[in-house]
């Protein structure tokens, strides 16, 4: 196996949707799935190009409701190229005679490539070799390279290749109730020898233009017939095949958007950058080199080469999504990358699984995605207020200015029945946004970053989570009730009148954390700075006075010695799993019965264990001595089992949590999980959700398992430690980090692991390996012997 390929062998109509999400290219700014560029839009195909913050605002009538949704949008398919041997239609591979159909994703160099031969009803037997990529040197442009090899014929070849914008979101089938036109006022034109198309979204009008240049290796026997429309622009040529010899045609495509910066306006700008851009030769040698950068940058090598592919893949469309180029972007994170129309290309909390990973890597990446949040910070004011709350209330979607996209209600598709969605009462998607601004501080050591970005999300977001906290007269304890936590099976007591449930463990005990990080942060900035930032914020003593209250009486709710996922559960009948078992979507087969989860202790994901996912259990303990809750022996582990065996799975972001848990505990089950995650895609382990877009999170979550659990790497104040523990399933462990500045190689074994300071910076930086202190300078590498293994608990 090649560890750099993912190699499809057939055409496989029942899997192309999969394929064609696994196989997307992008560059950060936007990204094509990878669908056959012969192929329209089918109950097979799905073309979908897509550009990051690009959405777009509909109102739709469905059973009786009016739903306004905000999506990320499908804008106009630059691939169409197909072709036709004298006589016969044009290709499709669902129509044709293949002899041959390979598809091989390249992602060393990020290509995609494309094998096919086949025999026309004639006998005439052409071999096509196809080359694709979205350019990660110049994020405006993609190019499309198809070379012809007449195998016992010669002849003409007919080649049509366009731009067409009659394109819809289609992509979600649970979505086609709803409306997905959001393209109108569209334009093609000439402009020899490019083509150009244009059209705007219907609400957010942004202006989108695509221009096109076709180059050949021989003569077309004159000028290309062009067929024009306003919707899509088509130019066909004819080409003399010699049989044997090869012919190639490169097609060349800028994207660019009225959002983007130094253009005069979409239109022309696509038209020059078209006009000037490279042959594809020069663009492909320029794109080879900036993935080859990347690549050194996120170098993760493990033993194996099916796992080194796996952990590549994930590697690669995390990359893909979230490049340098992102940056410099007003994006938050899409749940579902730039793949495809799941979650409707909504920011959710899946940067909690993202952005560790990033600021340990790319942190230019993180420090952009955190931007994003900042910018919305008030339009999360203002939903604060709105609540007479606060602070800053972030949604639990979020789209293009801030405001809450979460439907308020959801299509089962087992049921066919519409049901009210109270999914925008998981609050905690501030705790999210909070732990990553204080990782990336913890990481980077940035002041400047946490004097600006990092302390304004902290404290507005602590001020939101104490305001949202109320002291209960009768327990002396602060409660924080109507939420719903990270299960999100769970949205209400059974039988009462309004949604949300009291006490979300998971969000009570990550509140004390954060009101606690707040104030480190604030004690942390230089003086000037943190009387400014108090000042321009209205933040006062009698505030932070009540944040330290709160860390101590805040209420936590246990039952049978374990840590209850909110006030009541333990009254929640058990549920027979028996009936259910292998059901994912345990509230979709639920609910088709009429009946509810709200009923019973069962989970979609991890809730109270997100707790030792993001903290230690050293950290969590502290936190539960601090509010006067002694944790009694044995908590953490009689916590994990006991929620464990009450979870379902039903998203893929659960897996990634219960390998972390388990990765000291239970060191087989952890690698279990750890391998349904990283596999999650490529074996589509949720039945047919890939093909929708990749789950960004759990790709970026199995990184973060490799580099931070696995290896125990956690940023203190007193340096980076680590107490690695491999598992007995990875002999090698080999990457590259970037902490506080410095370029890190990291090399481990079963027995030993070797830190070796790559960059030339002049600061010391200290490590803590296995209780061992080292300082190392620039050059410096020291190997630390592991001590015997043991196992927390």
């Amino acid at each position: 196996m090649n560890p750099w390929s993912l190699t499809y062998e057939g055409f496989d109509p029942g899997h192309e949707g999969l394929r064609e999400a696994l196989c997307a290219l992008g560059n950060g700014r936007f990204a094509t799935r990878g669908a056959a560029p012969e192929a329209a839009a089918d109950a097979v195909h799905y073309p979908g190009t897509y550009v990051a913050g690009c959405y777009d605002r509909l109102t739709s009538n469905v059973a009786g409701h009016e739903l306004t949704n905000e999506d990320m949008v499908n804008l106009p398919n630059w691939l169409p190229l197909t072709f036709a041997t004298p006589g016969s239609e044009w290709f499709s591979p669902s129509t044709t005679d293949l002899l041959r159909y390979r598809q091989e994703l390249d992602m060393r160099h990020a290509v995609l490539h494309r094998l096919i031969r086949f025999c026309d009803p004639e006998g005439r037997i052409t071999s096509v070799r196809q080359r694709r990529l979205v350019s990660m040197a110049d994020p405006y442009l993609a190019a499309l390279e198809t070379s012809f090899t007449a195998e016992n014929w010669s002849g003409p070849l007919r080649v049509r290749s366009g731009l067409d914008g009659r394109v819809a979101n289609r992509g979600v089938a649970r979505y086609r109730e709803l409306r997905g036109d959001h393209l109108t006022q569209h334009a093609t034109g000439t402009c020899a020898p490019l083509t150009w198309l244009r059209a705007r979204t219907r609400s957010s009008g942004i202006e989108v233009a695509l221009a096109s240049r076709v180059d050949t290796s021989a003569s077309s026997g004159g000028e290309p017939e062009v067929e024009r429309h306003d919707d899509h622009v088509m130019e066909t040529r004819v080409l003399r095949l010699e049989r044997g010899h090869p012919v190639t045609v490169a097609k060349t495509v800028a994207l660019t958007t009225s959002r983007d910066l130094a253009i005069a306006d979409a239109t022309s700008a696509a038209l020059r950058r078209a006009e000037l851009a490279p042959g594809f030769g020069e663009l492909l040698r320029q794109h080879e080199i900036a993935w080859r950068d990347l690549w050194e940058r996120a170098r993760l090598d493990v033993t194996g080469p099916r796992i080194l592919r796996d952990i590549r893949l994930n590697t690669f469309h995390l990359l893909q999504t979230l490049s340098p180029h992102a940056a410099d972007l007003d994006m938050g994170v899409p749940a579902r990358g730039l793949h495809g129309e799941a979650y409707r290309g909504h920011v959710f909390w899946d940067e909690l699984f993202v952005l560790p990973w990033l600021s340990l890597r790319f942190p230019e990446i993180a420090r952009g995605l955190l931007r994003y949040r900042l910018r919305r910070l008030p339009e999360a004011r203002a939903a604060a207020r709105a609540a007479g709350l606060r602070g800053a209330m972030f949604p639990w979607q979020s789209g293009s200015d801030g405001r809450d996209e979460t439907p308020r209600f959801h299509l089962n598709p087992r049921s066919g029945r519409w049901t009210p969605d109270h999914t925008h009462l998981q609050r905690h998607v501030g705790l999210a946004i909070a732990y990553n601004a204080w990782q990336h501080y913890a990481i980077t050591g940035d002041m400047e970053f946490l004097a600006g970005t990092g302390a304004c999300l902290l404290v507005e977001i602590a001020r939101f989570f104490a305001s949202l906290a109320r002291l209960n007269p009768l327990s002396g304890r602060y409660e924080i009730q109507g939420v719903m936590g990270p299960d999100e099976y769970h949205d209400g007591y059974p039988g009462a009148a309004s949604p949300g449930l009291d006490n979300n463990a998971y969000t009570n005990i990550m509140t004390v954390w954060l009101l606690l990080r707040a104030r480190q942060a604030l004690d942390l900035m230089p003086q000037r700075a943190r009387e400014d930032l108090r000042r321009r914020l209205g933040l006062t003593d009698v505030e932070t006075e009540r944040w330290e209250e709160i860390t101590r009486r805040m209420r936590v709710d246990f039952h049978d010695g374990v840590i209850s996922q909110f006030t009541g559960y333990e009254h929640l009948a058990e549920l027979n799993w028996d009936r259910y078992r292998g059901v994912r979507r345990l509230d979709r087969a639920l609910e088709a019965d009429n009946d509810s989860p709200n009923r019973y202790r069962a989970s979609k994901q991890a809730d109270v264990l997100m707790l030792f996912y993001l903290l230690t259990a050293r950290e969590v303990r502290q936190i539960l001595d601090r509010l006067g809750y002694p944790a009694a022996p044995g908590l953490t582990r009689r916590t994990i089992r006991y929620h464990l065996s009450r979870t379902c799975h039903g998203s893929t972001l659960s897996a990634v949590v219960h390998a972390w848990v388990l990765a000291r505990s239970d060191r087989i089950g952890s690698w279990r999980f750890f391998t349904e995650t990283l596999t999650g895609d490529i074996t589509d382990v949720q039945g047919g959700t890939t093909a929708e877009g990749v789950h960004l999170g759990a790709m970026a979550g199995t990184l973060d398992l490799v580099q931070r659990c696995y290896l125990d790497l956690e940023a203190r104040p007193d340096g980076l430690h680590l107490n690695p523990v491999l598992p007995e399933q990875l002999t090698t462990l080999s990457l590259c980090l970037r902490y506080r500045g410095a370029e890190l190689a990291i090399e481990a074994d079963p027995t030993r692991v070797r830190i070796t300071r790559a960059d030339d910076g002049p600061t010391a930086l200290d490590f803590v390996v296995h209780g061992h202190h080292a300082r190392l300078r620039r050059g410096d590498s020291r190997t630390f012997p592991f001590p015997e293994r043991r196992h927390d608990g």
